[in-house]
């Protein structure tokens, strides 16, 4: 059976199909500039064997205006059906979509149904930014596609394991109880994806380990996992608390925030514009690429130099906290564009951790198998993995399981 996954933004839509039989991509694309003239759809696909007995990948661009997301939706389920990836849309077993607050409700993958829209869009002050364009793209595909099960994937919900010693915040508990604020933490999909991996590669049930997870791309985000369960996470109940990100501040004085609306006159959304979108490695040397921090640092920019110390240092930090809080530590698993590519960043991080029983291997990467990376010293009491996420595929297997308990 079929699953396309599908993760809609305010003006772009990421899709993904899977053959389940053996999980293999059949096509993967995105719809960008949505709402715009010169909307840009870029599909790769393999054409069905009935059609194209090459199987050869194909990549494909489309620009037109695309005025909403039922129109870029509709695009997209013709040209999966154009391009002969899908005789009919009949085929699919369900549609996954990613979602990214689910507040305290969802702790797993459900079945969408008319009060599951209404609790996302209940939702929706939790994650202004993500939640309605999410919402928009269920709604779409519910009506285009009536008879298909459309199942939504929470990037909260792996998080929602936490104690409430780790997800309280130490503020009036009315806070908590009338508005709902607390640490909620997100990327969850990742981070279990990543935690399942790593137990596979390391032969052992995940029940018996203990892992920190570490997603470090535009967004980052760290993860203390014990026995499969997220016990702490960096991200609060926003993105923005944590890791220093691209552009995101990470964990700040947050009086610092009435500091400048009194002493330098900055509105509120000014400051939130400013801690979300121009801080981070952004504010630091002004750039929010990794890749370009580096380059830049290796020419002698001390800014960079700064920033990329200031970013390893703070994943070091938290790991150093949370070897604390799970007592044991088995793995640190590296993943996202920083974490799969830098080995220079991963080396900073784990560097001079030899007190935590963790040794890195001077020559880098050493070690591979099916993907996955190790890096750590043959006398390291603490495995060092790089391990591809692969959320898309995370939420075609939620979404299948999902299916079959329906079914059964």
């Amino acid at each position: 059976m079929k699953i396309l996954v599908i993760n809609s933004g305010s003006s772009s839509i990421k899709y993904r199909l899977f053959d389940m039989s053996d999980e293999r991509v059949l096509a993967h694309g995105v719809l960008e500039r949505l709402g715009e003239r010169d909307a840009h759809l870029i599909q790769e696909w393999a054409a069905l064997p009935e059609h194209d007995q090459t199987s050869e990948i194909q990549v494909q661009h489309i620009e037109q205006a695309v005025p909403d997301h039922r129109a870029g939706l509709q695009l997209i389920f013709e040209q999966l059906q154009t391009r002969h990836v899908l005789n009919n849309l009949n085929e699919l077993q369900a549609i996954g979509h990613r979602v990214v607050h689910g507040g305290e409700r969802f702790k797993e993958p459900v079945f969408i149904t008319d009060e599951v829209l209404e609790a996302i869009r209940t939702m929706i002050p939790l994650a202004p930014l993500h939640n309605p364009a999410n919402l928009e793209g269920i709604k779409v595909c519910r009506e285009l596609n009536p008879e298909i099960p459309q199942v939504a994937v929470f990037d909260t919900a792996f998080h929602q394991s936490m104690p409430p010693k780790a997800y309280h915040y130490a503020i009036p508990m009315p806070m908590y109880r009338d508005f709902g604020i607390r640490r909620y933490g997100f990327h969850g999909t990742s981070h279990h994806y990543v935690a399942q991996r790593a137990a596979e590669y390391l032969k052992q049930p995940t029940e018996q380990l203990n892992l920190i997870t570490l997603h470090l791309g535009n967004g980052c985000s760290a993860t203390a996992i014990r026995a499969g369960c997220c016990i702490d996470t960096s991200m609060g109940m926003t993105p923005l608390e944590g890791l220093i990100m691209g552009t995101r501040s990470g964990d700040i004085d947050p009086e610092i925030i009435f500091y400048l609306r009194r002493e330098v006159g900055m509105t509120s959304n000014e400051i939130e514009k400013m801690l979300n979108k121009n801080s981070g490695l952004k504010g630091l040397c002004g750039v929010s690429d990794m890749r370009e921090v580096q380059q830049r640092a290796a020419a002698g920019d001390v800014h960079a130099v700064l920033a990329e110390a200031m970013f390893a240092y703070r994943v070091k930090k938290y790991i150093g906290a949370y070897f604390a809080a799970l007592g044991r530590l088995d793995a640190i698993v590296f993943t996202g564009g920083i974490g799969e590519n830098s080995p220079r960043i991963r080396t900073m991080i784990c560097g001079d951790l030899e007190g935590l029983g963790i040794q890195i291997e001077s020559a880098g990467v050493v070690q591979q198998d099916c993907e996955i990376n190790a890096f750590h010293h043959s006398a390291s009491k603490v495995k060092l993995l790089v391990v591809p996420t692969n959320e898309e595929l995370e939420i075609a297997r939620s979404s299948s399981i999902i299916c079959e308990q329906k079914t059964h």
